[in-house]
């Protein structure tokens, strides 16, 4: 989906990622629709958040308008995928009885991250939080761990090479 360059060209206005995703004709969007992944992009700005409750009420009222809440009209699910930041206040979520679920490698744990999923699925009387942790430019060799990553023109100068897991993904 997205090439070396794309991703050198990040915060560049009128890319493919322009780290504020919400310029609609050059951005990330277009390309995330077509695979009909995304219906969402919100970037960083903790917008995520509301617009996945708007989501998924959207979809509890269009099943019960339906009459059919296990219909398939609604025959898919609602993610919410935030950084870290939005994640400091889940104990919020836990006091509103919320099922939490936290998956403390983020970095590597992908097999961690498709269990919490799947026990998420399972879990149909209550909305589900996944906590991730995560280090902050992991994969950066000069940057992990560190708020420069998302302003240093020298984070995509790679001194050593990328995660051979990592092209899994993309």
């Amino acid at each position: 989906m997205f090439q070396e360059e794309d991703l050198k060209q990040f915060r560049q206005w009128g890319s493919k990622t322009p780290g504020h995703p919400e310029n609609f004709e050059k951005t990330l969007r277009p390309l995330v629709l077509k695979s009909q992944l995304v219906n969402e992009v919100c970037g960083p700005l903790e917008l995520g958040i509301a617009n996945v409750v708007g989501l998924a009420l959207a979809e509890k009222h269009l099943a019960v308008r339906s009459k059919k809440p296990n219909s398939e009209i609604v025959d898919h699910y609602t993610y919410c995928i935030v950084g870290d930041g939005c994640q400091m206040e889940d104990t919020h979520f836990e006091g509103l009885g919320w099922h939490i679920i936290w998956v403390k490698n983020g970095n590597r744990g992908y097999d961690e991250i498709c269990a919490a999923i799947k026990e998420a699925k399972a879990v149909t009387d209550k909305p589900t939080l996944i906590k991730v942790t995560t280090t902050i430019g992991f994969g950066s060799p000069n940057k992990a761990n560190s708020y420069s990553v998302h302003t240093d023109s020298n984070v995509t100068t790679l001194h050593k090479p990328v995660l051979e897991e990592t092209y899994l993904y993309f």
